[in-house]
């Protein structure tokens, strides 16, 4: 498999087509690869360009903006996509506000405190799935796992690891907000962007979007 690409479009397109060709058939009936690595050189090129996805620029930013609020509350978001509505248990509450998760125990900013006072520390760790916390996830499991941050070439690299990726929908919106995660920090240690590693131990596609390139190139 391929694993760098120039950007996000060129990253979805060709893992579509190698989850159509190669993906495992699972009882959840989603085509699958598994640990799937790759990186992407410019990560601000982060709008899915490709004319059959038909990416929703509002909408990301709209998520990349609930994320900087920190409120758990899917409230208002689920006005704009109807999956966080069933991802609580009646109160609106989930666990999946990823900007929610960097902020406990002030994760994210101690990872820039971190990388400003060393940038060969390996220790700017961000941690939002958490087994130790099985118990609270009975209608919303993070998919990710970690994001973490480095400097060791001078700019500001950051690798997410994922457990579980839907490329549709998970990834086209996820790497957007991680990018813009990685601008942020960036910006807040005064260095340039490096690059963007993704990793997702199951990156699948539903059956609903089988047919998305055929049907919606036409």
């Amino acid at each position: 498999m391929k694993d760098t690409f120039n950007n996000a479009t060129e990253a979805f397109e060709y893992l579509y087509d190698e989850i159509m060709k190669n993906g495992v058939e699972s009882e959840a009936e989603t085509k699958a690869l598994f640990n799937v690595g790759f990186t992407i050189l410019n990560s601000q090129d982060n709008m899915i360009t490709t004319p059959w996805r038909k990416f929703n620029t509002d909408y990301c930013v709209r998520e990349w903006n609930w994320y900087l609020s920190g409120d758990r509350s899917v409230a208002e978001i689920k006005k704009y996509a109807k999956i966080w509505d069933r991802m609580h248990g009646g109160d609106n509450i989930v666990n999946s506000n990823y900007g929610w998760q960097w902020m406990r125990n002030g994760q994210l900013g101690k990872c820039i405190t971190q990388l400003q006072n060393n940038h060969q520390n390996r220790q700017a760790v961000v941690t939002i799935y958490d087994g130790k916390e099985k118990d609270d996830y009975a209608y919303d499991t993070p998919c990710t796992l970690n994001i973490i941050f480095d400097a060791n070439d001078g700019k500001l690299n950051m690798s997410v690891l994922m457990r579980s990726n839907d490329l549709v929908y998970g990834f086209c919106n996820d790497q957007y907000c991680f990018s813009q995660l990685q601008k942020m920090v960036a910006e807040k240690l005064g260095l340039p962007i490096g690059y963007y590693y993704h990793y997702a131990h199951n990156m699948h596609i539903y059956p609903r979007h089988f047919d998305m390139k055929n049907k919606n190139a036409q």
